[in-house]
């Protein structure tokens, strides 16, 4: 409150009806985005005041004057929102109902206060058992809360602050809505508080002599980030009210019911500015505007007083234009006659688009053009207008004649993989790529699409999965990618994202950092840079196939510091995507150093990413200086502003932009402690280093700057820096080749490595972000050239350096850039191999608490120390997360919009060779850290209770902990056996190249008979085991798949191979896949028998190899080779004792069928004996 401040306006509070006597206002408000105050009576009704005069604006009725006074209000960008006793009432700022609740549970509401998820959700309590959870662009209550308390205000800060009726606030976490702590204020009730960032100032009451009650003369503290109390604020008038100052983070205004006004720091409480408000009766409520330039009040005589400076009072801090009535225009008088002409009448002129002039989403075609007729109908047409019919089309065929007017070569979307391996081989090829018909397409849109921009290619265009019913793994992503570059994929949260992380990934110093951290032993479950390191490893492997970033998003979507920044998608909706990732890079680069910094001593992350600056503060009228740091990893830049008598000077350059945006001076109102005022302050950085890696924020906000870019060439791909007695010169072009050439001051010189670019393709499509790259720079050839490729989420394809580096102010406009020191250039280093921190593979890692079953023993260091080309089975099983999301159209044919989200529940990993072969060292259970839908039972065999760390009696383990194994092993070169082995890899999130993958899918496959067989199947044609039998087992599939290689290296050894093929897929055919469902009991065979017993359960019920019966009475007559030793070397495979049940495990879908008899072929074993396979086999589907 400076000393120019006085009150400027007062005016009486409108009474409640047309008689009606005045009342006070109840509660005060000013709108955080608007130049109105509002207020509420005792009667549900809301005003509100236009401007520093206070002209009446709005006033309508919120609530039934049964419930008494409004108690608070809360403003979003729709409209003000109101609460009293029983509901909840929103309305637009011109008072038009949006959505009123009430409740059978509403009993005596108080307070409100928005939520984490910002303006689109409020929590509201009172003196009542029952808080509730109300979407506020729904008008509905999601969740009904229990109250620790009853409750009579909220403020919202660090905590969201609640007031209890016993003079206590409880500090309520803004996700779980728990008492955090509990303070007890004042040993009365609390009259008034306030909060804002870390500080809150509360005014109460307490007992005096005769239990009455008197206010305070304290205004107590309390630091919400300590969670500590602070030296109370002495007030010997009583302190009734307070309001912290939205600006100044340690000031705030007391007041007494008299009037008395004290503004005071908390950091110095001795050092106070009073003021009196001239009111003749008592103070009834304070409010201080958003802006800190004007101060509310009103009091016991009805009136509303408005304090502030007339030069400078505003309440928001960026005010809107406020909707205000048309003003009645007074016709012009027309002196009309019979004889007056009509062209004297004139017609208006409109400046503003018409209602009739319907935008363009809402006008349709309807109805056809007609037909022309056929040339050689008119020919043949007789004179009474008979023609013969043609018999060109179809009788009743009707023609779509504006598909005539429509160019028929829209960019159309691939086929399905499923789709083209039904294709004969011999077909034509009709497809298209799209960089085949990006030219073609030119300006044409999307088929089916939006109205999409001329001037944006095909290529800049939103990409979008397409879901067959074999989900996304049916996608064909090869047909938007030809490079050896990999792209991101689209359809997982956040992934908004991809841009960023491409561009971090071809930094080579941020990926040589990121590698040689997650080759570390951080075991840190937030760690983004591990996840960054994953992320970019699984890219390298890739090599252009498509990837998915879907462990980094999951870790940065758990982070609360980023749902509290806004920087998920599900809690921002409608903000602008460039704001959002400005604001991820801030955030990731910050974490990611703390993420270093936390597990190493070394500073090598900061001399990367951090600019270090100090950062000078003058005051201007005392000259007084001090100094902080001003260190940044982002910069961002500041363009000049225009005003309307600034004389025409050139236009500024990007060097010159760099150089005002690194060095920031601004001026500002700020506390000066030689002048104990607010006085006006010069701010100044002072550079003394500059990072490796410079990243940029173009923050783009106004047309002038948007023009800057829009000019060819404006962005250099190489600027030189100098740094020289603290200050910052940038140069490009001609002026940094003169530089280099002197070399007189020592320049370091940066090269542009990519872009992140907004995108917007057209009218009602959302805009997406995309990178542009120079991928050359992070190639491990040094000769290699610039080569810029663009990174469309999954479309990457090449493009010019010109095409890389031009924008447009319509459709194309930069978010991020990065810049690297030009010595990096090819820096790769690839010895994080070398130094791999293995330990976690030998230990033994758990979180759970009750004693566990451990079914496997981990590796040796000494003796099974796994190298290049150790053999390891693998398997896993999963959960769902979440379910698909299903469209049904008009027609009734089902589209899926999302597939169903799967979660890693179980990974075993077993040994390949050696004298254990078959054993399991890893058994890993993941903790379950996303709520499960579907545990998948009869298909991953996970019971409720398996993945809780206070129930399972499992090794459970993080993901980061499972996954970092399977990388481990992955980069020690080790060969993983299983089957259908890339679902697993893609649900796990880890790229293992070919090389590394022996999968038992493609060994017994043959690609003319297109269909793949299942373990099950062929586990029980070839091993003579019965697996799956109710539920699965990762450890009995990856045992089951390690034996079925072994067999495949017998038929390959002994060149029976295409015969053995032939003969499986011959048979499966005749009994439609399928493994045959035991029905009657078998005794158990001696060695002359013809089968070998597998083993029985406890419900006394036998399977046997090589012996079922099939169907009443069906006698099971098989042939085998005399080969019942437990040995490996023919089709026989050890049994399993009696008593042991095999861990079930079930991968085949669908009825059985019934089986059909066959006379079967002899077939040769690996010793050269022949057998005869199971009369009536019944063979399993190609599902696992």
């Amino acid at each position: 409150m400076e000393t120019d401040w006085d009150e400027i306006a007062r005016v009486g509070f409108p009474p409640p009806g047309i008689h009606a006597m005045p009342t006070p206002a109840s509660t005060l408000a000013f709108d955080n985005s608007q130049e109105l105050l509002w207020a509420g009576n005792e009667y549900g009704r809301v005003s509100s005041f236009y401007g520093p005069e206070l002209q009446k604006y709005t006033s309508f009725r919120a609530h039934a004057s049964v419930e008494g006074p409004v108690r608070q209000l809360l403003f979003n960008d729709k409209g003000v929102i109101s609460v009293a006793s029983r509901s909840i009432h929103m309305s637009s700022r011109r008072g038009l109902t949006m959505w009123h609740i009430t409740h059978d549970k509403m009993i005596d509401l108080r307070c409100m206060s928005y939520t984490s998820k910002g303006t689109s959700e409020i929590l509201v309590a009172g003196c009542q058992p029952t808080m509730f959870r109300v979407d506020v662009d729904k008008g509905k209550i999601v969740e009904e809360l229990p109250a620790a308390d009853q409750y009579t205000m909220m403020k919202r800060a660090h905590y969201i602050c609640a007031a209890t009726k016993t003079g206590a606030v409880d500090m309520l976490d803004h996700y779980s809505f728990k008492v955090v702590k509990k303070w007890q204020a004042h040993a009365g009730y609390i009259n008034d508080m306030d909060a804002r960032n870390n500080f809150l100032v509360t005014c109460g009451v307490s007992p005096r002599q005769q239990q009455a009650y008197m206010l305070d003369p304290l205004a107590n503290v309390f630091d919400l980030k300590k969670l500590a109390p602070l030296p109370p604020i002495p007030f010997h008038a009583g302190a009734a009210f307070v309001r912290m100052h939205p600006r100044m983070s340690t000031t705030s205004i007391v007041a007494s019911q008299t009037g008395q006004l004290q503004v005071v720091d908390l950091m110095n409480p001795n050092t106070v500015n009073l003021r009196q408000a001239n009111i003749s009766s008592f103070l009834m409520a304070l409010e201080m505007a958003p802006s800190g330039e004007a101060l509310a009040l009103t009091d016991g005589d009805c009136f509303l007083h408005l304090w502030g400076s007339r030069s400078k009072i505003h309440f928001a801090e960026l005010s809107s234009p406020t909707e205000l009535a048309d003003p009645v225009v007074p016709l012009q008088p027309l002196d009309w006659s019979i004889d007056t002409p009509l062209h004297s009448i004139g017609l208006p002129y409109y400046r503003d688009t018409l209602l009739s002039s319907w935008p363009s989403h809402l006008v349709f075609e309807v109805g056809n053009p007609p037909s022309k007729l056929d040339p050689d109908i008119l020919a043949t047409m007789t004179a009474s207008g008979y023609a013969p019919n043609p018999k060109k089309t179809r009788r009743y065929q009707v023609h779509d004649t504006r598909l005539a007017e429509k160019i028929s070569a829209p960019l159309m979307a691939p086929k399905f993989l499923s789709e083209k391996a039904r294709e004969s081989p011999s077909s034509p090829r009709t497809e298209r790529r799209i960089s085949d018909a990006a030219e073609a397409l030119g300006e044409i849109a999307l088929a089916g699409g939006a109205p999409i921009k001329a001037e944006v290619p095909v290529m800049y265009r939103n990409v979008e999965i397409k879901y067959s019913r074999f989900g996304v793994d049916d996608f064909d992503f090869e047909y938007y990618n030809k490079t050896k570059y990999s792209g991101l994929e689209t359809h997982i949260a956040n992934s908004y994202t991809n841009p960023l992380l491409q561009l971090l990934k071809f930094t080579p110093l941020l990926r040589n950092i990121a590698l040689h951290h997650a080759a570390s032993s951080c075991l840190v479950e937030s760690c983004l840079l591990c996840e960054l390191g994953y992320l970019f490893d699984m890219l390298d492997k890739a090599n252009g196939q498509n990837c998915q970033a879907t462990n980094f998003l999951k870790t940065f979507s758990s982070l609360h510091q980023a749902a509290a920044l806004g920087l998920l998608e599900e809690s921002s909706p409608n903000s602008s995507l460039t704001a959002m990732i400005q604001s991820v890079c801030r955030f990731l680069l910050d974490r990611i150093t703390t993420d270093f910094t936390s597990t190493s001593n070394s500073t090598q992350i900061e001399e990367i990413l951090k600019t270090t600056a100090s950062m000078s503060i003058r005051c201007v009228h005392c000259s007084n200086e001090t100094s902080r740091p001003g260190n940044t990893y982002v910069n961002d830049l500041i363009y000049p502003t225009k005003t309307k008598n600034q004389p025409r000077v050139a236009e500024p350059s990007f060097s010159q932009i760099l150089k005002a945006s690194v060095e920031r001076e601004n001026q500002m109102r700020g506390w000066c402690d030689k002048c104990r005022r607010y006085q006006q302050l010069v701010t100044r950085k002072s550079i003394e280093s500059i990072p490796l890696v410079f990243m940029i924020n173009t923050a783009l906000s106004t047309p002038e700057a948007k023009q800057l870019w829009s000019k060819p060439g404006w962005l250099p791909d190489e600027i030189g820096i100098v740094i020289q007695s603290g200050q910052f010169f940038c140069f490009q072009g001609q002026d940094l080749k003169l530089h280099l050439q002197r070399g007189i001051h020592p320049i370091t010189v940066y090269e542009l490595i990519g872009v992140v670019a907004d995108v917007n393709s057209g009218e009602h499509q959302k805009s997406h972000l995309v990178s542009i790259i120079n991928v050359g720079i992070s190639s491990r050839e040094p000769e290699e050239e610039n080569l810029w490729h663009l990174f469309n989420d999954f479309l990457v394809r090449p493009v010019t350096k010109d095409e890389a580096l031009k924008f447009a102010q319509t459709w194309k406009l930069p978010s991020v850039l990065c810049y690297q020191i030009k010595s990096a250039r090819n820096l790769i280093d690839d010895t994080w191999r070398e130094k791999l921190d293995t330990s976690l593979v030998y230990s033994e890692y758990t979180v759970n608490q009750s004693e566990k079953i451990k079914d496997y023993r981990v590796l040796s260091q000494t003796t099974e120390a796994p190298q290049e080309g150790t053999l390891v089975a693998i398997d896993a099983e999963f959960v769902a997360l979440q379910q698909e999301e299903i469209e049904i159209k008009a027609d009734g044919t089902r589209e899926t919009i999302r597939p169903s989200r799967l979660g890693l529940a179980r990974v075993s990993v077993l040994r390949g060779s050696g004298p254990d072969e078959g054993l399991p060292f890893i058994d890993d259970y993941i903790t379950a850290s996303e709520a499960v839908v579907d545990y998948l039972t009869a298909y991953s065999g996970i019971q409720p209770g398996d993945l809780d760390p206070k129930q399972s009696r499992r090794t459970l383990v993080p993901l980061k902990v499972a996954y970092k194994k399977l990388w481990l092993l992955l980069n020690l070169g080790c060969i993983f056996v299983g089957h259908g082995l890339p679902k697993d890899f893609r649900t796990i999130n880890i790229h293992v190249p070919k090389a590394q993958v022996v999968d038992t899918v493609d060994l017994f496959f043959i690609r003319a008979r297109q269909r793949r067989l299942s373990l099950r199947f062929l586990a029980w044609f070839l091993l003579k085991e019965s697996i799956q039998t109710e539920n699965h087992d990762s450890i009995e599939d990856a045992r089951t798949a390690l034996k079925l290689y072994r067999k495949y290296l017998e038929f390959v050894d002994a060149g029976i191979l295409p015969a053995m093929l032939t003969e499986i897929y011959t048979r499966g055919k005749d009994f439609n896949y399928k493994v045959p469902q035991p029905v009657q009991q078998v005794p158990t065979g001696s060695s002359n028998d013809a089968g070998t017993e597998l083993g029985s359960g406890n419900n006394n019920t036998s399977t046997t190899t090589g012996a079922m019966m099939f169907g009443a009475g069906a006698p099971a007559t098989p042939t085998l080779a005399p080969n019942n030793s437990n040995n490996n070397n023919g089709f026989a495979y050890p049994s399993t004792p009696s008593g042991t049940a095999t861990p079930p495990l079930l991968r085949d879908n669908g009825p059985e069928t019934p089986p059909v008899r066959t006379t079967p072929a002899p077939v040769v074993s690996s010793d050269g004996q022949f057998w005869t396979p199971t009369k009536g086999t019944y063979f399993g589907s190609p599902m696992r």
